[in-house]
């Protein structure tokens, strides 16, 4: 049984720039997975991000929504996975932060 996970991230940069960051950055975020060495694919459609990641030898699926002043992402962590999406949330959260902090 997969645990769905929500993550809400504000940002002052705009959708146009937040998703070229989240483009460019999305590496850096879903490194964060436990065990993602594995293949990872990705698929936009205009402002949403389908992927999967590879981890622990299961799938990691999930979309990131990109809006004006937010970006929102929701996960599915499948079994083991599951038992961390607390300790998860939080670090997924800081690196897409860090990500969209305005510089």
């Amino acid at each position: 049984m997969a645990t769905p996970i929500t993550i809400s991230i504000p940002h002052q940069l705009g959708r146009a720039e937040a998703r070229r960051r989240i483009e460019t950055g999305f590496a850096k975020i879903i490194h964060v997975v436990p065990g993602s060495a594995g293949a990872c694919s990705e698929r936009w459609d205009g402002d949403r991000l389908t992927f999967g990641v590879a981890a622990m030898g299961q799938t990691v699926a999930g979309v990131v929504d990109v809006r004006d002043a937010v970006v929102l992402m929701e996960i599915e962590l499948p079994g083991v996975l599951g038992m961390i999406a607390g300790s998860f949330r939080d670090r997924l959260q800081k690196a897409g932060q860090r990500l969209l902090t305005k510089e």
